[in-house]
C-alpha cells in the first residue's frame, strides 16, 4: 500500500512509503513509566526496514547504521504502531531506507508519526560478506 502526498484523518502529513509492519503495543512492551519502550519501536522499525531491504536487494541484509533517530510522541498500550518503510538510495552493496513509525491511538483512531529515522542496510551471501544488490 503506498501512502503520500495528503493529510489524513486531520494529520498535517501523511505517511510516506509502504506499509510495511503492523502491530500492536501490548503491556508486556512497557517501560517503568508505563509508555511503550523505546527499544520496542525500534525493534519494529528494524524489522520493517530488513522487509524492505530484503526485497529490494533479492536475499539477505544486514543493519550497519542508525540515523538520528528521535521520538517525537509516546506510543501507548493499545496503540497500533504502523511502521512504513521507503528505498532512498541504493549503491553497490548498500541501501538507506527511510522508516517512520506512525501510531493509530487506541479508541480515538487518531493517527500521528512518533518518529523516523534513516537506516543503512548491506546485503550479504550466505557466507555474511557484502553481496552486490542487483539493479
Amino acid at each position: 500500500m503506498q501512502v503520500s502526498g495528503t493529510a489524513a484523518q486531520g494529520d498535517e502529513e501523511a505517511p510516506q512509503g509502504d506499509l510495511t509492519v503492523r502491530t500492536i503495543a501490548m503491556p508486556a512492551d512497557t517501560n517503568a513509566n508505563g509508555d511503550i519502550f523505546g527499544g520496542w519501536v525500534l525493534s519494529q522499525m528494524d524489522q520493517a526496514g530488513g522487509i524492505a531491504g530484503v526485497e529490494r536487494a533479492h536475499g539477505r541484509v544486514v543493519t550497519v547504521a542508525v540515523d538520528a533517530m528521535t521520538f517525537i510522541r509516546p506510543v501507548s498500550v493499545g496503540d497500533v504502531l504502523c511502521v512504513y518503510t521507503r528505498v532512498s538510495h541504493v549503491g553497490r552493496t548498500s541501501m538507506k531506507i527511510e522508516v517512520e513509525a506512525w501510531a493509530r491511538r487506541f479508541r480515538t483512531q487518531h493517527r500521528e508519526r512518533v518518529t523516523r529515522a534513516t537506516f543503512t542496510f548491506v546485503a550479504i551471501d550466505d557466507e555474511g560478506r557484502p553481496r552486490p544488490i542487483p539493479t
